[in-house]
């Protein structure tokens, strides 16, 4: 089974999902908290994402763990505002209390598994600098999130969990709420 299936894929790179992201997603991260000057992005995929979020912070770091698109990622925004490691977010090897912001959307639901989420959760910790934020969205479970996660990893995370398991994790302040209809939004803490 693979994480995203191409369909999935093909949706990430869209014109249509770049819309949805600066309709919907951009007027909410704007105003959810502040990015600060270096933001740390998890799992940017093809970079739509990455794209919105290097014109509001001096500098971006995305993290992938798939090689391919890492690497096309990294090509695109070469000399860039923007450094993209091909790495695991649960394990970034990066300096503790180095980022301003952390952001994963879309994410947390390609995660094997509940622990692998809580230990993202756990290194976004601990790489957030005092005070800074961590923000994400992720898809609910519902049938037709689930038609187009078929062949793919798709563990949502149950929404009314969410809140507690970020508080293990050490982030305070934090809040859940719906983005759409298919989406929950989220933004924690670090104290």
């Amino acid at each position: 089974m693979e994480l995203m299936n191409e369909g999935h894929l093909r949706h990430l790179a869209s014109p249509e999902w770049a819309r949805y992201l600066e309709s919907e997603l951009l007027p909410w991260i704007t105003t959810a908290a502040d990015l600060g000057d270096d933001l740390l992005e998890v799992g940017p995929g093809p970079g739509l994402t990455t794209d919105l979020l290097r014109r509001r912070a001096a500098h971006v770091t995305a993290i992938e763990l798939d090689e391919r698109l890492a690497g096309a990622l990294a090509q695109r925004l070469a000399g860039s505002n923007v450094a993209v490691i091909n790495g695991d977010g649960t394990d970034t090897g990066l300096p503790a209390n180095r980022f301003s912001s952390a952001m994963c959307f879309s994410v947390l639901h390609h995660m094997p598994s509940a622990d692998v989420q809580d230990r993202l959760f756990a290194e976004l910790n601990r790489v957030l600098r005092s005070g800074a934020a961590f923000l994400g969205t992720d898809s609910t479970d519902s049938e037709t999130i689930r038609q187009a996660h078929l062949d793919d990893t798709f563990v949502p995370v149950p929404p009314e969990t969410l809140a507690a398991r970020l508080q293990a994790a050490g982030f305070t302040d934090v809040e859940v709420g719906a983005l759409d209809e298919n989406h929950i939004r989220f933004v924690a803490t670090k104290p």
